[in-house]
């Protein structure tokens, strides 16, 4: 390791649906985290990293912050604000608007309290996303709004979808980041399990396909995961089970689709991500259950994944 190695956690934090999780997959240069166009797609924190000559970043991807009205909602924005006080470098990712709303608001107000009481403020880097859409004019308007709120220590124009202005803000990110050590291996990516990762590609399946009432009301569990001997011509195999849960008989319904068409659909679709993922080849058997009001039950919020740290 060079002297002058950066180093650090770095989050990604913003309302709901204003690509965050499409910026950190740019950054790293893989998809690991999921997205789609509905709100509310990232549930935990999820880290990735990324390992560079000059340093390593890692990227803590977290749950939009919002109104919550669930206990599955009140976790996730708790993970959320926690998470400001645990990093070295805040990206507070803005979409296109016309005024700051109370979302935002709040969140302008968490950052003024963001840090560590014995090393002071964090750095915060605004991150305004899908300047394809907006004049410059518009955009200048947009960094004197949200400036005049918060004291940031850089403004960033991207297009996510587009990787505009990536390399930017890794600049950035280096620049504010302490010297420090190589926290994890240089080849790894993220720290979620595999298991994790599959059941989160089966649910952006599943977001993907459904209409708008049913993906906040689903979770995913990995049954089984197994890998099988290679067949003659070395192809690996991996056999998986997994069970998507809905909250309404109804639901269930929808999911599965007549004659088990919607089902297929999904399982169609993650089947191709899981094995671009893991570069085996993936029988992909999907089930679904009702398991009512999950989201506002302890043990099911504990089960399926949605659990502090210290109290899983």
């Amino acid at each position: 390791m060079s002297d002058g190695f950066k180093s650090g956690f770095v989050a990604l934090i913003g309302r709901t649906n204003v690509g965050k999780s499409t910026l950190m997959n740019r950054l790293i240069g893989q998809k690991v985290a999921i997205t789609c166009n509905k709100p509310q797609t990232t549930r935990t924190c999820i880290r990735t990293i990324l390992t560079e000559e000059r340093g390593q970043i890692i990227f803590v991807d977290t749950p939009g912050i919002h109104r919550a009205q669930t206990k599955l909602g009140e976790y996730m924005v708790g993970v959320a604000e926690r998470t400001l006080h645990e990093v070295d470098v805040i990206l507070y990712m803005v979409e296109p608007c016309d005024h700051i709303g109370a979302g935002d608001r709040h969140i302008l107000d968490l950052l003024g309290k963001a840090g560590d009481p014995d090393n002071g403020k964090t750095p915060k880097v605004l991150v305004i996303n899908k300047i394809d859409t907006i004049s410059r004019e518009e955009l200048a308007g947009l960094i004197a709004m949200f400036s005049a709120e918060c004291d940031f220590d850089e403004v960033v124009p991207v297009s996510a979808l587009k990787g505009d202005n990536e390399d930017v803000i890794k600049d950035i990110i280096y620049r504010l980041l302490p010297e420090g050590p190589m926290y994890y291996d240089e080849d790894e990516l993220t720290d979620q399990p595999e298991r994790q990762i599959v059941a989160e590609l089966i649910r952006e399946s599943a977001l993907k396909a459904l209409s708008d009432e049913v993906p906040h009301g689903i979770a995913v569990g990995i049954e089984t995961m197994r890998e099988r001997r290679k067949d003659g011509k070395g192809t690996g195999f991996f056999d998986i089970e997994a069970t998507i849960v809905c909250e309404r008989e109804s639901h269930k319904g929808i999911i599965i689709g007549k004659k088990g068409s919607m089902l297929k659909k999904i399982g169609t679709n993650a089947r191709l991500q899981i094995e671009a993922l893991l570069g085996y080849r993936i029988n992909l058997q999907l089930f679904v259950k009702v398991k009512k009001d999950w989201r506002d039950s302890d043990f099911l919020l504990k089960n399926y994944g949605f659990a502090d740290e210290d109290e899983a």
